[in-house]
């Protein structure tokens, strides 16, 4: 009878053992960073020169270049998804992308939701007239129909200012292209738009527009990603700076701006 009670406490033992041996290697395995192989990043896919379609109806623009080279130097497969830009704060915590990567300022608001790499553009609120507008200035918005995309950071920029209570009515557009027309036409009286994009559209059709030395402030461009992601985000960071570095982002700028804007 002892001796099956000893034989039974050691089987016992040996089984503990056997069992605490197979959990270390699980742990170790937990702590190792895992490989970013794959990035899906979310755009607005008619933002020129940011992120937009060619007359193929391929995806170009400053920031695709940007994460394009990105993701070949992390050896990572890179997808572009186009999303409602007005919704991208639910598509990157949803998990449908891992990145916002066109254009996206950094403000207060959006870093209560999402988290961004250092600055790597440096971008002004511009307002964007017909060349005969009576408009010269932010004050002569009174009693206008402004124009900005929905969803954009122009929103908050009007919002805050000062001119905001003057404006007749602050009219919202799915893109800027579409705003545009109606500047034309006569339908807005001003557009607020991205100084890189405006300057991109006004450069295409010179004589047509004209740009108010008066704006509504300026801001800053970063890569967004979820709070949690921080090995991403990490990675990118790490990539952003060496591009800046070794003159690649400096070349990519050139080749959309005909010169380095990147801050």
């Amino acid at each position: 009878m002892k001796i099956s009670l000893l034989l039974g406490a050691l089987a016992t033992s040996v089984l503990l053992i056997g069992c605490g041996k197979q959990e270390a290697p699980k742990s170790q395995a937990a702590a190792q960073p895992v490989a970013v192989t794959r990035i899906v990043v979310g755009l607005d896919d008619n933002f020129p020169p940011m992120g937009f379609r060619d007359k193929e109806n391929k995806l170009v623009g400053f920031d695709i270049d940007l994460a394009r080279e990105a993701a070949r130097r992390l050896g990572a497969e890179v997808e572009f998804k186009p999303i409602d830009w007005n919704a991208k704060e639910a598509e990157l915590n949803g998990k449908r992308v891992d990145a916002l990567w066109n254009g996206l300022t950094i403000t207060e608001q959006r870093k209560e939701k999402i988290a961004f790499t250092t600055p790597y553009l440096e971008n002004r609120q511009i307002v964007v007239v017909t060349a005969k507008s009576p408009v010269k200035s932010k004050a002569d918005l009174a009693g206008k129909i402004v124009g900005l995309q929905e969803g954009s950071s122009a929103v908050e920029a009007v919002e805050k200012d000062g001119v905001a209570k003057s404006i007749k009515e602050v009219r919202k557009y799915g893109d800027n292209v579409t705003a545009l027309m109606d500047l034309s036409t006569g339908r807005l009286d001003a557009l607020v738009v991205d100084e890189v994009v405006g300057r991109y559209y006004l450069a295409k059709k010179p004589g047509e527009y004209l740009v108010l030395e008066d704006h509504f402030g300026t801001e800053e461009y970063g890569v967004g990603v979820r709070k949690d992601d921080t090995e991403l985000l990490g990675k990118l960071q790490k990539t952003m700076d060496e591009m800046k570095k070794d003159g690649a982002a400096a070349r990519i700028s050139s080749e959309w701006f005909g010169k380095n804007i990147v801050k």
